[in-house]
């Protein structure tokens, strides 16, 4: 099992940055594919991004943030990252970090959200034009 805390959502301009962490409890942080998910109000959380489970480091974008986002992962802090820059109005929203074990990059950008196994809190990011 793992727990997952996210930190560093805020306020940014449009075409400004922010950077999200998800700190993850436990010591098989590394048996686990990560990602990022979002929902705006009175939406559907959708898939944003994903890294493997593998040292390989494999990734995987929703289109409508490849580019300007990018997923990272730390596994000596048990935290992974997810960088925006360029960050748009229509990318607000509170952010979700998801643990998936044993699953690829990919696998985990085409799960139903309602499938995935853990999330964290989230945190809201709000870009204003």
């Amino acid at each position: 099992q793992v727990q997952l805390v996210e930190s560093g959502g805020g306020r940014a301009q449009a075409g400004g940055s922010l950077r999200l962490s998800c700190a993850a409890s436990g010591r098989t942080f590394s048996r686990y594919a990560m990602g990022w998910f979002r929902q705006a109000p009175g939406a559907e959380r959708e898939f944003v991004a994903s890294i493997s489970w593998s040292t390989s480091g494999s990734t995987y974008y929703a289109d409508s943030v490849k580019g300007r986002f990018t997923i990272s992962r730390d596994y000596a802090k048990n935290t992974v990252y997810l960088q925006m820059n360029s960050l748009k109005p229509e990318d607000t929203a509170v952010y979700y970090c998801a643990a998936e074990r044993y699953m690829a990059a990919q696998s985990l950008g085409t799960l139903s959200p309602g499938s995935v196994d853990y999330w964290g809190q989230g945190t809201q990011v709000t870009v204003s034009s």
